[in-house]
């Protein structure tokens, strides 16, 4: 795990598990981690989530409602940084894309089988 979330991700876990949640914990991440945009929190929580070390069904719960609610948020001025689109999957493209290759696969067995 990178150092800009591990200091987000032991705010997050740190403050679940005192029994923070909603607000609260938000509230509390963001004192912890002046610097924090929406994006890193959602990613420091999803990182929580999949740890094998954390069983509490509660503060998986409370960190999963954490990420859910924050996902499209802008939590500060930071949030402004532009995505990468080459980050971003092109799922339309790529079905039409291989929608156009097996069509023509199925046409090229069609007219092999009528010879």
């Amino acid at each position: 795990m990178s150092d800009k979330f591990k200091k987000i991700y032991e705010a997050i876990v740190d403050g679940a598990e005192d029994g923070l949640t909603g607000t609260a914990l938000f509230k509390h991440v963001l004192s912890e981690c002046p610097n924090a945009t929406s994006k890193k929190i959602v990613k420091a929580s999803l990182l929580a989530l999949t740890d094998p070390e954390m069983k509490d069904e509660k503060v998986l719960r409370v960190i999963y409602d954490l990420a859910i609610k924050h996902r499209l948020d802008a939590v500060s001025e930071n949030d402004a940084e532009p995505d990468d689109a080459s980050d971003a999957p092109k799922l339309k493209a790529d079905r039409k894309h291989t929608k156009k290759q097996k069509s023509q696969k199925t046409d090229m067995a069609a007219s092999d089988s009528a010879n």
